[in-house]
């Protein structure tokens, strides 16, 4: 039964979380972008203006009936493949990081990726309602979706952005689980990743480089453990209030890019353990409420999609803390809402808006 409005809690949440990361962007960038660019406010402009854009887009998109896209889902994916093939032809994409991953639009920069993975989440939804009856039928009913999600794993690997692609993966897999693959089939899945990501590091060894320099950031450094010694160097400190906002040590050209991957390990030295506590708890407010959404829902469809945005935003969120803690190796991945980037705010604040679409949709 459609209810007269969305989850407002949510909506609040959103908001709240979107603009402390604006604010922290300034907060970690500044000084490097007066040194560069002899403007401070360089990359607060562009992710305000993603911001802005982001939230006509997630408005606009709530008020979409979430029905919609199970009829053109084929094209959004469809579309977005073909822009990640074309992202990696020189002259098309742009090579930033050392990954071609982006069209270059003057200063601002669009990542294809991000829209594939919010599109995959949509076309695997469908799939799941069109095939429950396969699902236990491995060859008939996985394989097919799996084969997809892994095509589109392999074009994003050759940019490269392993990050991205495990994120994608890794929802895919987990809407599987939801929908009801047998446990058997994930156990086995569990050994083969294992043996593609040993393949993954021998066909790239500064993946090797990054493992080892998890394993022990000291080993190296000056180099590939540079990242990660800096990153725990800014949270340590920080106590239960940190040094207070705009007090960061580590962003004066220590922490590399402090606004992008490692943006929560300034939040950590400048707001301490409570601000550590307040993002966290606006995640987990966010993840479940997503949950609480996609259990209510009685259609197929609108559940599977509400699982699927929540579950690839919790992931992505926790591989990135995980990082900056120095629990797993460097991935690449931005903290959702907060890290600096338009294409990622872009792309979340969409998936809010279907979200909050669903909502609507309540039993």
């Amino acid at each position: 039964m459609k209810q007269k409005s969305f989850d407002y809690l949510l909506l609040i949440a959103i908001l709240v979380i979107s603009i402390f990361g604006i604010i922290m962007v300034y907060s970690s960038s500044y000084v490097w972008a007066e040194y560069k660019f002899n403007d401070p406010f360089k990359f607060v402009k562009h992710q305000g203006l993603f911001f802005m854009i982001g939230l006509i887009f997630m408005y606009t998109i709530s008020k979409i009936p979430y029905e919609k896209y199970y009829k053109h889902c084929n094209h959004i994916l469809g579309a977005c493949i073909l822009l990640l093939i074309l992202v990696l032809i020189p002259g098309i994409g742009t090579v930033r990081n050392g990954s071609r991953s982006w069209f270059g639009i003057g200063s601002f920069g669009i990542q294809p990726s991000e829209f594939t993975k919010l599109a995959l989440i949509i076309f695997t939804a469908k799939y799941l309602c069109n095939h429950q009856k396969d699902l236990r039928n491995i060859k008939k009913g996985v394989l097919p979706i799996l084969g997809l999600a892994l095509l589109v794993f392999g074009l994003i690997m050759l940019q490269p952005d392993f990050g991205t692609g495990m994120i994608l993966l890794v929802t895919v897999v987990g809407l599987l689980f939801v929908g009801g693959v047998p446990f058997r089939f994930f156990l086995s899945l569990a050994g083969v990743g294992a043996a593609g990501i040993v393949g993954l590091i021998a066909v790239a060894p500064y993946r090797l480089a990054r493992i080892l320099s998890f394993l022990n950031p000291w080993s190296d450094p000056l180099g590939s453990g540079f990242q990660i010694i800096q990153s725990l160097y800014a949270i340590g400190p920080g106590g239960l209030f940190g040094y207070g906002f705009l007090n960061s040590r580590q962003k004066h050209f220590y922490l590399p890019e402090p606004q992008t991957d490692f943006i929560f390990s300034i939040i950590s030295e400048e707001f301490g353990f409570m601000g550590v506590l307040i993002v966290s708890s606006l995640f987990i407010l966010i993840i479940t409420r997503g949950l609480r959404i996609a259990s209510k829902c009685k259609e197929p469809f609108g559940k599977f999609l509400a699982f699927g945005i929540t579950f690839g935003l919790a992931f992505q969120a926790v591989l990135n803390l995980m990082v900056v803690v120095g629990l797993i190796p460097v991935t690449g991945v931005t903290l959702p809402f907060l890290s600096y980037g338009g294409s990622s705010l872009l792309i979340t604040l969409s998936g809010m808006g279907i979200l909050l679409n669903i909502s609507r949709y309540q039993k």
